[in-house]
């Protein structure tokens, strides 16, 4: 299993619109359509297909917040991908690319936390949930670099 970030250009971004997730997991998860349009119209968001073995599986959305912090926007792998690993991996990736960004001290995430493999989940890479966001909806966790 061979795992990369790519770019999305004009000849992946409709495999990338096309991928999805369960049922039970669409109210977690924002749409990668969406996703593509939001990163167009703003600064500072960098949108990566994940790829296993040359195929589009999945997507990443990080958003520069701050001059020092980078937050992960959406993360998703399509519902016929999950459970082989591909998430965990793609993720490892995913910070060390961020981390490279020679000003960058600290990467956020943010989820639902009645999403019941989150918490676990990001926990073991290091993240450290530091409250709720000013909604009161999705927990903020960190890493420090």
């Amino acid at each position: 299993m061979k795992i990369s970030l790519e770019e999305i250009n004009k000849s992946n971004y409709e495999a990338v619109c096309d991928l999805d997730v369960t049922k039970e997991q669409e109210e977690y998860v924002a749409c990668n359509m969406w996703s593509l349009v939001e990163a167009h119209y703003n600064s500072g968001h960098t949108c990566k297909a994940i790829y296993e073995n040359g195929q589009p599986v999945g997507f990443f959305m990080w958003v520069l917040e701050t001059p020092s912090r980078v937050s992960i926007w959406r993360f998703m792998i399509d519902q016929n991908h999950q459970k082989k690993g591909i998430g965990r991996e793609a993720l490892k990736i995913a910070l060390e690319a961020i981390a490279a960004i020679p000003a960058i001290k600290e990467i956020e995430i943010c989820y639902n936390p009645k999403n019941p493999v989150a918490k676990d989940f990001y926990s073991s890479f290091g993240f450290k949930e530091v409250g709720m966001d000013e909604d009161g909806e999705d927990m903020i966790a960190l890493i420090k670099l």
